[in-house]
């Protein structure tokens, strides 16, 4: 009797062992027989799932939409967006944008060493002139103010510097801009960074960003020879009372 407990156990244990085996190869070929049914990608997107499961979802900002002359914040509705940005160093070009238009730059080839003026219309809000004046090279001086002085009344006067606008400055030109309401046209230096913005005919309502200067200091200088440059940038109301 005892030899044929044994016999039975053995059996048995082979039986267990043999149902093992089965049960693994029949596993596999299971697993192997979904990943032919379902692609990897259906699998690879059902895992991910699995694990996104408790997770906290992300908040994207949408990007931010850009506004007139590249302003941070949009202007209220019936004003002018104006940007004034002066020169810095010798690639770094002065620019004039008004209502998103740039009406001076390096892109449109009218923008120079010295000082570069827009004029615009205020009432229809569009450009009358643009010129540059030499004033290291030549004395613009004098074709400056005729064509300042040429500007018809309800005129918005921009002016920004590039490279030098300060060696050949004469008097009688710094009386006239001060004059329009320059605060700083006493204070250019040799490659000063200045922006100017004047109405002719009418005055601008208080707290409008009018006039900047940052001059050139060696121990401070951004640029090798040149000062970093300088902006204004702001809205104008269409309507004054």
């Amino acid at each position: 009797m005892a030899g044929v407990s044994r016999c039975l156990g053995k059996r048995r244990g082979a039986f267990k062992a043999m149902f093992f085996v089965f049960a693994s190869m029949c596993a596999w070929y299971s697993g192997y027989l979904l990943a032919e049914l379902i692609p990897a990608a259906t699998l690879s997107s059902a895992v991910y799932s699995l694990r996104s499961v408790g997770e906290k979802p992300i908040l994207r900002a949408p990007d931010p939409k850009r506004q007139k002359c590249d302003h941070w914040a949009s202007c209220p509705p019936n004003t002018y967006a104006y940007r004034l940005l002066s020169g810095g160093g010798r690639d770094k070009y002065a620019k004039i944008c008004f209502e998103d238009e740039l009406l001076l730059g390096r892109r449109n080839g009218n923008v120079a060493r010295g000082i570069n003026i827009a004029i615009i219309n205020y009432v229809t809000g569009k450009v009358t002139a643009t010129q540059h004046f030499d004033m290291y090279g030549d004395d613009g001086s004098g074709p400056m103010m005729e064509f300042i002085q040429r500007a018809s009344p309800k005129s918005l006067l921009f002016m920004v510097t590039q490279d030098d606008g300060s060696t050949k400055l004469q008097a009688k030109a710094k009386d006239a801009i001060e004059a329009l309401g320059s605060k700083e046209i006493r204070n250019l230096r040799f490659r000063s960074s200045w922006v100017f913005l004047a109405p002719i005919g009418f005055e601008l309502p208080p707290g409008i960003q009018r006039e900047k200067i940052n001059h050139s200091d060696n121990s401070k200088n951004r640029y090798s020879g040149w000062p970093a440059e300088v902006q204004i940038e702001g809205c104008i109301p269409k309507e004054l009372s």
